[in-house]
């Protein structure tokens, strides 16, 4: 495929039909959606197939996930807001990856704070969010399990890998009726919503069968544990 931004701007709006089609029905995150070029978070080899509602690999045992999955959990973690703009004013995101998650983020955050445990990841993703002039998502090489900040309150988290159980800590940093949407599970998982309740109790909903990679503890310097 050329890089001609006619091309992309064609199969992204494409992409959008198909989301639409799929059950994204929340137009603020189909907007956000149409503004991030996907293609440049994964190689030139890869471009041809950018915009297909597919996961791809980004190299360290790692993938960014298809365009339904990104859009389907931006959906149920901004559900029960109705403004437009930036809804939340702080979200954290695990395991972030290349950052086309914490990208999309960006429109509905006054800060997203992203946590990943391999190193070259970070570096690209920071890359990515300087060639998109995004510069409300900060990046942090760690352990997603217990490298996020105790002492902050979030609107909102979002696990871009499947523990076999959700971390109860997070529960903790969350906001009242703020929303914790993650993959659960092993071999089998389920996107889960978890929303805080008074006293710290917690309501769960469970959507989709879906297939991520396991949320792992520790870092690493170069992937090789994964």
């Amino acid at each position: 495929m050329p890089n001609s931004g006619f091309t992309f701007r064609r199969v992204r709006e494409s992409m959008i039909e198909t989301l639409l089609n799929l059950g994204i029905k929340d137009f603020r995150v189909l907007d956000a959606m149409s503004q991030v070029p996907r293609h440049i978070f994964l190689d030139e080899a890869f471009w041809p197939r950018a915009y297909e509602n597919r996961s791809l690999t980004i190299s360290y045992g790692q993938t960014i996930s298809q365009p339904y999955i990104v859009a389907k959990m931006t959906e149920l973690l901004i559900a029960h807001t109705n403004s437009r703009g930036k809804v939340f004013e702080r979200v954290l995101e695990i395991g972030s990856g290349c950052g086309y998650q914490s990208a999309v983020l960006s429109f509905f955050c006054e800060q997203v704070d992203a946590i990943e445990r391999i190193k070259p990841l970070v570096q690209k993703s920071r890359e990515n969010m300087s060639k998109l002039k995004i510069n409300n998502v900060m990046f942090k090489f760690g352990d997603g399990y217990q490298d996020w900040d105790s002492s902050k309150k979030y609107d909102g988290i979002l696990c871009a890998a499947s523990p076999r159980e959700y971390p109860k800590d997070l529960i903790s940093i969350l906001k009242k009726d703020a929303k914790l949407v993650l993959p659960v599970g092993g071999t089998s998982q389920k996107l889960n919503v978890i929303r805080k309740c008074e006293n710290d109790e917690v309501e769960e909903i469970f959507y989709d069968e879906v297939s991520f990679v396991p949320m792992l503890a520790g870092t690493t310097d170069d992937g090789s544990d994964v």
